[in-house]
Formats: C-alpha cells, sequence, structure tokens
C-alpha cells in the first residue's frame, strides 16, 4: 500500500506533492543547516566538543553516509553502485554535539570516497580561509589528516598516543549518532528513496531540515531499530603524504593536549576525562 492510498489521493498526485514539498524544505537549508557564524557561537560550540574528551579547537565531527536510492538510469548510473553493490549517494554531514547537521553535501554518487566529498566541499575551502578562526573539523581514518581535519593515529606508538586516539573516537561520536537518530527519524533514507535522482537530493536534505528543527524543538529521539542499517561509511586510511605541515597538524595538537610530561600520570583519567586508560611516566 503507498501513502496515496492511505490519504485519498493517486499516485502521481503524491508524487507531485513529494517533489513540491522536499524542494519547499531544501529550499529552507541556509536557515536551518548552517555552522557556527559568530564569536560566540564558534567558542560555544568549541567548548562543549572540549567537554567530551578535552580536545581542542574542535567545531564538529564530520564524515559521510550512505543513502540508498534507485538506479538514476543513463550511462553515468554505475558512478552510483557503491561498495557494498547498492546504488546510493555518499552524503557528508558535519555534526555538532547536539546532533545537528551544521553543513551537509548530498549529490555525490555512492562510488565516490568521503576525501574526494570533502575536498570539494565548500566546508574545506572555509575552514582554508579561516572563516572559523582557529577551529578544526575532527574525522575518521577515512580523511587526510590536514591543517583542518584531525584524525586518529593509523599506528600508536604508546600509551599517550593510545589514549590520544580514545579521545578522537569520543570527540568524533556526535557524527555517527547522528547518522543513527536521523535515519530513525527519516527511515526511507535507510530503505531507499525510491524516486527521481534529483527528487532524492531535495529528499536529503528536506529531511536533514526537519532533523535539525526536531531537535531546536526538543523532540525525543526516535527508539533504536536493531534491524535499521544506517549505513556509515566504513573507514578507508588514507593517512596523508602531502607534506610537513599537514601531518603537523595533528602533531601540534598533540602538543597542545600534552604540555609537558610532568603532567602524562594524570591524563589517562583526568585531563582526557577517560578512566578506560592511565598513563604514568617511565
Amino acid at each position: 500500500m503507498a501513502i496515496g492510498d492511505i490519504i485519498g489521493v493517486s499516485k502521481s498526485s503524491a508524487s507531485k506533492i513529494v517533489k513540491k514539498v522536499s524542494l519547499a524544505l531544501a529550499k529552507l537549508s541556509p536557515r536551518f543547516i548552517k555552522m557556527p557564524q559568530t564569536e560566540e557561537e564558534i567558542l560555544k560550540e568549541k567548548q562543549a566538543f572540549y567537554e567530551r574528551a578535552r580536545l581542542p579547537r574542535i567545531i564538529g565531527s564530520i564524515d559521510c553516509t550512505h543513502v540508498k536510492i534507485q538506479s538514476p538510469g543513463g550511462a553515468r548510473a554505475e558512478m552510483f553502485r557503491n561498495r557494498k553493490g547498492y546504488f546510493s549517494i555518499n552524503v557528508q554531514t558535519v555534526a555538532s554535539t547536539s546532533l545537528k547537521i551544521m553543513d551537509i553535501v548530498a549529490r555525490w554518487p555512492g562510488s565516490a570516497h568521503d576525501q574526494t566529498v570533502f575536498d570539494n566541499s565548500a566546508i574545506k575551502r572555509r575552514l582554508h580561509n579561516r572563516e572559523f578562526g582557529e577551529s578544526i573539523l575532527i574525522a575518521d581514518s577515512g580523511y587526510a589528516n590536514t591543517l583542518h581535519v584531525i584524525t586518529p593515529l593509523i599506528q600508536p606508538a604508546n600509551d599517550i598516543q593510545n589514549v590520544f586516539n580514545e579521545a578522537v573516537t569520543r570527540t568524533r561520536n556526535p557524527v555517527e549518532r547522528q547518522y543513527g537518530v536521523w535515519k530513525r527519524r527519516f527511515p526511507i533514507l535507510a530503505v531507499g528513496i525510491r524516486v527521481k535522482l534529483a527528487t532524492a537530493l531535495n529528499i536529503i536534505v528536506a529531511t536533514a531540515v526537519l532533523h535539525n528543527i526536531a531537535i531546536e524543538e526538543n523532540e525525543d529521539e526516535p527508539v533504536d531499530d536493531p534491524e535499521m542499517n544506517v549505513n556509515v561509511n566504513e573507514e578507508c586510511m588514507v593517512e596523508a603524504s602531502i607534506g610537513p605541515n599537514y601531518v603537523n597538524a595533528r602533531d601540534f595538537l598533540l602538543s597542545e593536549y600534552i604540555p609537558s610530561a610532568a603532567t602524562l600520570k594524570v591524563f589517562g583519567a583526568t585531563h582526557f576525562g577517560c578512566q578506560l586508560l592511565a598513563v604514568t611516566m617511565v
């Protein structure tokens, strides 16, 4: 049974309504999907991330997720087939600690790598132009470690680096939680959007707008559905080797985070806010 049957309209009429409403909602995205803009907003978001695991300068958590679609047809159809074998849009978002979608890119085919999506995004240019000051994003190892995006160490060499990786994991967790909540609110994102490609892209952005409105209105999170696959992208490690400045960005953060050897003994339990690891001086 289609939704048109329930509300008493024809399939063609229901399709037209979905197309118009999703487009209207998507056009509201500049109002409801936005990064912190004022100094006060930027500081507030960085403080919220800092309180998760004491990592400074973080303004958002970034990742990509696959939204299943039907085959778009045509010569480019196979570009939309992802590594798991189904057709999808690889959607990039930046999450706040409250799970709001602060930035979204919903136009890349499922075969596109997360790093490719980011490299061609407006948020990368905005970070490069220091629109948010010294703020940086936090990501998993599917992204290159750069001046503006910090990722975990792929091969941590000591306890301090292991603790740092634990802090990165805890700090970037909001984006994974965001995908779960977003897709439970709008199951169509998980089970698949069966409309023309242009309308599918509008539906993705429209649901992001509604997701943020739900958070602003303090709506309860939808209950967990263990059978729902939220399709958070698997990490594909891409440790960057594109110049010392990029690698040193994470090293600089480590040096900010660990100011002196004299304080190492308390980092594991206190400074990191992590009781799983307690680092002691040798």
